[in-house]
């Protein structure tokens, strides 16, 4: 797979690209959501909030430069404190906050994103340094893990092959939110990193478990895109079995790489290159999870 500079940015690959983007044009804004709970927008993955007498707790923190203006973004939402931070999965669009926030907060993060974080890692090649201390979520869970927090239970479910090994999708029960991470991408083909546990199938399973377990008028926060709710969640799990059923069944008929890019995607589709990743590449991901081909990445985690 090719790594454009863009997507090394995208994904905050080293904290020295990161700082090679303007993230003084980068304006965080904040947005309600349902009960108790604010999406917070920049130059990141999407941020969850939860607002209430018993202080913040957010989802995700984007990258360090911007921590000022996030900080700004949840005075705006409330006087009281950061408690809790909790990290949807280890990529640096979502986690570059932490060597600041951390400072201020415990982190929480399932058991592979500890590990992920400690230790050197590579993604689409590029080699990601281990995160200082600081960084490091100190509270870890395997498949589950509650917080009960401003009135209600946020539930941490482990998604164990989507977007990554260590995904997890944050449940706001009470207010009827649940925030999916990177395992949904709003109106966008997804990044899968295939080398750090990721799988396509994993995704669409993860997907098709959230849609079975919250209630109607659930709304939905992508990592990436606009706010959503279940109608939009499950719109992208069938372009996910669309996709999968699609490269499948011309694997099995001996079509190449090449012949499947050529093919392409029904039209229904076609709106969805306008992001990160574009049709001829996520079918190159599709293709290659299908067949168990990884690209370069750090060793997988123990489960």
């Amino acid at each position: 797979m090719r790594s454009p500079l863009p997507w090394l940015l995208f994904l905050g690959a080293t904290q020295a690209l990161a700082q090679q983007q303007d993230f003084s044009q980068v304006e965080v804004k904040s947005e309600p959501v349902a009960g108790k709970v604010y999406m917070l927008t920049g130059g990141g993955g999407n941020i969850g909030v939860s607002v209430g007498d018993d202080g913040v707790l957010i989802v995700d923190d984007q990258f360090a430069p911007l921590a000022d203006k996030i900080r700004a973004a949840l005075k705006g939402l409330g006087d009281g404190k950061l408690k809790f931070i909790l990290n949807t999965h280890f990529h640096g669009d979502h986690t570059g906050g932490n060597e600041i926030f951390g400072a201020e907060a415990p982190i929480i993060a399932q058991t592979n994103v500890r590990k992920r974080l400690a230790s050197p890692q590579s993604v689409l090649g590029n080699p990601i340094p281990a995160a200082p201390a600081q960084a490091l979520p100190v509270i870890t869970f395997d498949q589950t893990l509650s917080i009960h927090f401003n009135g209600e239970e946020i539930k941490a479910i482990h998604l164990p092959h989507g977007h990554t090994d260590g995904d997890s999708v944050l449940w706001f029960t009470g207010s009827n939110v649940v925030h999916m991470g990177d395992d949904f991408f709003n109106g966008m083909f997804p990044f899968v990193d295939l080398g750090n546990g990721g799988s396509v199938q994993g995704m669409a399973d993860g997907v098709a478990k959230v849609l079975a377990m919250v209630p109607a008028g659930t709304k939905v926060i992508p990592g990436h895109g606009a706010l959503s709710d279940l109608e939009g969640l499950k719109r992208f799990h069938r372009m996910l079995t669309v996709s999968l059923d699609t490269v499948g069944r011309e694997i099995k008929a001996g079509k190449s790489l090449a012949d499947v890019q050529k093919a392409g995607l029904p039209a229904e589709w076609k709106s969805w290159s306008g992001g990160f990743i574009k049709t001829d590449r996520w079918l190159e991901t599709v293709y290659e999870s299908l067949q168990g081909i990884k690209p370069q990445g750090a060793p997988a985690p123990h489960h």
